[in-house]
Parts: C-alpha cells; sequence; structure tokens
C-alpha cells in the first residue's frame, strides 16, 4: 500500500505540473481530488502567479515534446510488464531525461505504473501487477500514447517446433516368426569369489591369467559350446563394488543370473547388490556355492545367508537352485550345466532373426589397428557387414566382425556376441544398437540426438547461470547492506577491503584443487570411474575439477591439456608411449597409470591430501608452578625472575612455552634465561628447581601460575573422502 501512496502522491503532482489539476480517477479509487493534492503537499508547492507558471510550464512542455523525436514501437500479445519498461528505457532516452527535468525519478516500471493509473485502470488489478505480469495489448498502447510515440502491433512468428526424427525399436514380432535362440547367461558375486574360474573352466582357457591382479575389470561376453552341443552366452561381470554400473548392464540383457558365492566367505556386499538386481530385473537365478573344496567350507551357511534376501534354495523348500562346485578343480561343473540348460528350456526363449537389427552395447574401446570397437550382444534380427547401425550419438556401417577369440564372422544371430567394427564414433557402453535404412537416415537419428543433448546441456546450464547470478547478486546485497551507514570514504575503503578477502579467498581455493584427467582401456572402465567420482564429497578441503575423460591411450592432447590446467593424468589399464612420458615429464604432468582401480582411486587419495595445507600440533613436554618472583638486575634493567619447579616432564629452553592462570592460557613464547641454581642450562628435568625469564616484560607472572612447555610439529592432513573400497 505504500508503494501505491507514493506512486499516486508522484503521479498527482506530475498531473499537476501537466497541467491536468483533474485527471479522470479511476472507478473505484480510494482517493478526492483534495486527498491527491494532501498526497503531493510534501513536494515542492507552486510558486505565486500560479496561472502564469502553468502557462509557462505548458508552453515548456509543448517544446520538449516537439524536441523528442517519436519512437514507432512494435508491440506484441504476451508482453510484460518488465519488457515493456526496457523497450521504453531503450529507445526514448529523451523522455526519460525530460522526466528527470520534470523531478519525477522513477525507475522504468515504476514509471509504466504511473501512466497505467492515468488511464483509469482499476487499483485493484494495478497492484496485482508484478515486473513478470503480462499486460494487455491495449494498456501497452495507452501507455505509448500517453508516452507521445506511436506504435505498430506485430504478430508474433510461431515458434517452428523440430520434427522428431529418432528410431525406436519395432513393435513385438509374430509369435509365428519366431525360433528357439540360445540363453544369455550373466555370472555374477563378490568380488574373488571364482566368478572367471569358474567361466575359465567351462571355456578351457586362461582367462583369469589375462586379468590384472587376478580380478575381472570388464565385462566379458563369450559364447560356449557344451559337450552335449548345446551352446550359451555367458557374460563375465566385475565383482568389484567400482563396477556398479557394469553388474547394472549384465542383468538388463541376461535371461539367466548364475550367482557365485564362496562357500568359505559366504554372502558379502556385492552378492546382495547382485541379487537387488537380479530381482528388479526379474530374471531367474541359479546358485553356484563355489570353493567347495576348501576344508573351512560351508555350503549350508551359504543358503542359510541368501534366506536373509529372500532367496530360498530348494533344500529349504524353496525354487532357487543351488549347485555346489569347484570351479578351481571342475567339480559338478555339468550339474551346473544341466541346471541352466533346463531353466532356459523353461523359459522358452525365442527371438526373430529377421528383419532390422536390435542389440546392446556390451562395451565399447578404442583398438590401435582397428578404431572405434563394440562388443554387443544382438538381440533380433541378423547383423551382417553393410548393415547401417545406430547407438547413441553415433553410427555405423558395419566393416568387419569378429567373436571373442578375434575370428572373423559374416553374420551374428541373437544371443550372439559380436565385435563390430566401423564406428564414426565411440558409442557409450549400454547403449541400444538399432538398424536403420540408409547413412541418409542414420544422420538424421544422430543430428536429432545431438540436437536434444544440446538443449538439455543448454537447460542445465542456464539453471547454473542462474543460480551463480543469484549469488552474486546476494553477496553484493549483503556488502552493500554492512556498509550502508557509513560515509562515502569509509564504505569505499570498506568494500575495496571486502573485494581484496574475496579475491584471496578464490585464489585459496584455486589452490587448493586438483585437476584431473581420466582415460581407460574401454568405455566400461571410465564409467565405473566416473561414477565413483560422483560420490566425492570432499569439497570444502580440496576441490577435485575434472578436466576430462575418455577412451584411449594418453596423447599429446591430453599432455598438452594437463599442462594448461596443471592437473594430473590418471590413465586406467592403458598404455603411454615413451615419447609421451617424455613430453609430460618436460613438461611437469605426473601421469599415473595403474592396472588395478582400487589402486589408482589410492594414488587419487595421496594426491588429494598432499593439496592440504598441513595442521600444527602441540605436544606438552613438560609442566611447572611458579612458587616465588623475583627482581633481578641486568645491567641497567630489572627483569622479573619466576621461580619454578617442574612437575612434570622436563622444560627445554629452545621449546615454546605458555602459562596458565586458572583454566586460560594468557601467555604465549619463549623463555630468555632458563637456570637452575647459578648456572645457565638449556633443560630442567622433573623435580628440580630453576629460575625462568619470558620474552614479554609487560605480563606481570603472580605466584600459582602453570608453565608449561611444548613443542609443534606439522601434520599432514587426509582427505575425508571414503571412495568405498
Amino acid at each position: 500500500m505504500k508503494r501505491m501512496t507514493d506512486l499516486i502522491g508522484r503521479t498527482a503532482l506530475s498531473c499537476w505540473r501537466h497541467g491536468h489539476p483533474h485527471p479522470s480517477l479511476p472507478r473505484g479509487f480510494p482517493f478526492d481530488y483534495s486527498q491527491i493534492r494532501n498526497l503531493a503537499s510534501p513536494h515542492k508547492k507552486a510558486p505565486k502567479g500560479r496561472k502564469f507558471v502553468k502557462e509557462k510550464f505548458k508552453e515548456k512542455l509543448k517544446t520538449k515534446v516537439t524536441e523528442i523525436p517519436q519512437q514507432v514501437f512494435e508491440i506484441r500479445k504476451g508482453m510484460t510488464l518488465s519488457e515493456v519498461a526496457r523497450m521504453i528505457n531503450k529507445d526514448i532516452a529523451s523522455l526519460i531525461q525530460y522526466r528527470s527535468d520534470c523531478k519525477c525519478n522513477c525507475p522504468s516500471v515504476d514509471y509504466i505504473y504511473e501512466m497505467l493509473l492515468i488511464t483509469g485502470l482499476n487499483l485493484e488489478v494495478l497492484e496485482e501487477l508484478e515486473p513478470d505480469s503480462v499486460m494487455q495489448v491495449k494498456w501497452i498502447q495507452e501507455v505509448l500514447k500517453i508516452s507521445g510515440n506511436k506504435f505498430k502491433y506485430v504478430e508474433v512468428a510461431p515458434i517452428k517446433v523440430r520434427e522428431n526424427k529418432d528410431v525406436t525399436r519395432q513393435p513385438p514380432p509374430d509369435p509365428a516368426l519366431l525360433v528357439p535362440r540360445a540363453p544369455v547367461v550373466t555370472i555374477m558375486g563378490h568380488i574373488d569369489h571364482g566368478k572367471t574360474t569358474l567361466l575359465d573352466s567351462l571355456r578351457k582357457s586362461q582367462i583369469v591369467a589375462q586379468e590384472a591382479g587376478g580380478i575381472t575389470q570388464h565385462i566379458g561376453a563369450f559364447r560356449v559350446e557344451l559337450p552335449s552341443g548345446e551352446k550359451i552366452t555367458f557374460l563375465d561381470t566385475p565383482g568389484h563394488a567400482a563396477f556398479t554400473a557394469m553388474r547394472a548392464r549384465g542383468a538388463l540383457v541376461t535371461d539367466i543370473i548364475i550367482l557365485v558365492v564362496a562357500a568359505d566367505d559366504g554372502v558379502m556386499k556385492q552378492t546382495v547388490e547382485s541379487l537387488q538386481l537380479a530381482q528388479k530385473s526379474k530374471v531367474p537365478i541359479i546358485i553356484a556355492v563355489n570353493k567347495c573344496d576348501k576344508p573351512h567350507a560351508d555350503p549350508q551357511l551359504v543358503k542359510k545367508g541368501l534366506l536373509e534376501h529372500d532367496i530360498v534354495c530348494e533344500d529349504f523348500g524353496g525354487q532357487t537352485q543351488a549347485i555346489h562346485v569347484s570351479a578351481l578343480k571342475g567339480h559338478n561343473l555339468m550339474a551346473l550345466v544341466e541346471a541352466t540348460v533346463t531353466l532356459a528350456e523353461v523359459l522358452e526363449l525365442k527371438a526373430d532373426p529377421c528383419g532390422l537389427v536390435e542389440g546392446t552395447v556390451i562395451e565399447s574401446r578404442t583398438d590401435k589397428g582397428k578404431g572405434p570397437v563394440t562388443t554387443a550382444i544382438i538381440q533380433r534380427g541378423t547383423l551382417k557387414k553393410g548393415c547401417i547401425l545406430v547407438a547413441g550419438t553415433t553410427w555405423a556401417k558395419v566393416r568387419f566382425m569378429f567373436d571373442e577369440n578375434n575370428q572373423s564372422l559374416n553374420e551374428a544371430g541373437p544371443t550372439i556376441p559380436v565385435q563390430i567394427m566401423g564406428w564414426k564414433d565411440l558409442p557409450s557402453a549400454g547403449d541400444e544398437i538399432l538398424e536403420v535404412e540408409s547413412q541418409q537416415r542414420a544422420q538424421e537419428v544422430v543430428d536429432w540426438r545431438n540436437y536434444m543433448e544440446g538443449q538439455d546441456k543448454l537447460n542445465q546450464d542456464l539453471k547454473v547461470i542462474v543460480a551463480k547470478q543469484k549469488e552474486h547478486y546476494e553477496s553484493y546485497k549483503k556488502d552493500q547492506e554492512a556498509v550502508a551507514n557509513l560515509s562515502r570514504t569509509k564504505r569505499r575503503t570498506a568494500l575495496y577491503k571486502v573485494q581484496t578477502e574475496r579475491i584471496n579467498r578464490e585464489s585459496m581455493e584455486e589452490h587448493l584443487s586438483l585437476p584431473i584427467i581420466i582415460k581407460g582401456d574401454v568405455d566400461g572402465s571410465v564409467e565405473a570411474i566416473l561414477n565413483i567420482l560422483d560420490t566425492y564429497n570432499a569439497e570444502d578441503q580440496c576441490k577435485l575439477d575434472l578436466v576430462h575423460f575418455g577412451v584411449g591411450d594418453i596423447s599429446e592432447t591430453d599432455i598438452n591439456l594437463a599442462e594448461s590446467f596443471s592437473g594430473t593424468i590418471y590413465g586406467f589399464n592403458i598404455s603411454a608411449h615413451k615419447s609421451i612420458q617424455q613430453l609430460a615429464e618436460k613438461k611437469g604432468v605426473p601421469l599415473r597409470l595403474h592396472k588395478i582401480i582400487y589402486r589408482l582411486f589410492d594414488e587419487l587419495k595421496e594426491d588429494l591430501c598432499s593439496k592440504l595445507p598441513t595442521i600444527t600440533e602441540e605436544t606438552t613436554v613438560g609442566e611447572a608452578s611458579v612458587l616465588a618472583l623475583f627482581q633481578v638486575n641486568v645491567g641497567r634493567k630489572k627483569v622479573t625472575v619466576a621461580g619454578c619447579r617442574v612437575q612434570k616432564g622436563l622444560l627445554d629452553k629452545n621449546l615454546k612455552f605458555r602459562l596458565k592462570r586458572g583454566n586460560d592460557f594468557l601467555w604465549k613464547g619463549s623463555v630468555i634465561t632458563l637456570r637452575h641454581l647459578k648456572d645457565n642450562v638449556l633443560k630442567v628435568k622433573t623435580g628440580m628447581e630453576c629460575g625462568l625469564s619470558i620474552d614479554d616484560e609487560d605480563f606481570e607472572i603472580k605466584v600459582g601460575d602453570e608453565i608449561c612447555c611444548y613443542s609443534e610439529s606439522e601434520i599432514k592432513q587426509k582427505i575425508s573422502w571414503d571412495p568405498g573400497f
């Protein structure tokens, strides 16, 4: 209401000065003319000879208006109050200057309010108007007329909606066209429970020997032909905590999950996670109780542990099969295979080998001789050379296909794992593969997906910009309020001090940051590392700045980028050419190359800790009580000497001291002299008496004070972030 009162007062005064003493008041207006004059009364009153002044003012107004060039404004439907204000503020600066001459110094938005009040707009409607309120076209026209300007109505051009060019999966096929297919079986479980060894025994190959540290760190897709002639596609997923996304991806494309649990270890964290993924995906489970050949193996304990997670084995009256095996010695593996084949027959797995290809990217990598390569599972159709595929934001014309043994393939049907060459860029693991009719259609799909990604990124960036602007405005407002009551000189000094402190703080924050570049051998590994980096929660200690990430060996571009940001390159399961290592050493770029993921994060934590400032730790060495005070002449000065007895530890003259009185420490500094009897000494032990003088002549020591001797040591801080392993 106060705002409206001020507005009405300014409007009344403006009308009087413009020679309109009786403007038309809107219906329901709560003030009469006498009250309006009272509202305008705080302003400068008209001098004597009112009629003469008003006539003179009219002439001045006429002269002013003729001097102002008439502007032609383009108005449209849906303009807000603030948009109209900005339009006027931009195009009629001379009018604003004229209003300044008339002592009507109000912002453009308030000027619009005044004009609307003169036009006779209902006061209740006027009170509800906000800067972002949409104005009616007739209101805008009246405001511009009163301002002495012209307008023309412009139709808003309709926003052209871009046509959706994306491609989706085909409708379900005709059941008559379906043919039986081999099952896709995913092996899951906790780290080091023998998943890869089990698959190794089934394939009769040495997979484990190829894995760094003996643990799986990728998804492996293999097609195994059993002695009975049955074919099964196996997916081996990592059990390490870092590879949660890989396990989830494996669960989504599988028909059956074999959950490997070590009989000597029981149900562990990743075992539970695998169970949850299987239950969420509604995939049937077979329990493989491994390492039953060990002396301390207890398969019954494993089955009881599974009961806590709603997995009831057949031994306890449930429907989940539990097979006791020894993957290392090959015991009872055929029973596991038979259970898998039987379950696949019950599921009646079928697929459509005709039509357009559909599949899923299991893993992707950049090969030096082959370029971008993906490992995929075909789920529908038959993949052949020359097929045009789309996955994510890239496409491929299939040039070559290989199986898991790098043997060339001419075609790949449903459930067959295949390595595909011919991609324009590297797709991400988990992307859906869809076949399209032509390269032109593939490019349309990729363009559309890139456009949608750009729009999403634009919206996210806009949110960040708005948040930053709000943060800066709040900081500016706070600074201004803090110095509002100061004089101009003091205000300027205070604001300069605040700005200097902010610059120093930002400089310190920049120093306490670790820019990093992540490179990995395959997309899934990089994904796993990024997922762990997303859990970083120690920004208050040291900022972790991810500059770049990608797949492939470290290149010269990576070195130059790391040099620009003073960053560190972390490589997982990749190598760096000798020339790249020499370039990195020359430019001072640290390279951290690791084959095992938890060792990479151990070194990352060490690098973060090295960025943190050391903290000073004080250790009490000795304590003494002041028993008496003496005045001793040293040259021409009298020095106070405290007679003390060491109660605990020892006093060392080379260390630091502090004085405690009651519960408060009142002094901290050094001791100038330390004597035992008449001898100058460096140390005084427990039970001995001594005299000492401190370096502060103005401080008054009293009998009963306690003097503590302490040492200082610099302790390295540790980052509080826990990656989870």
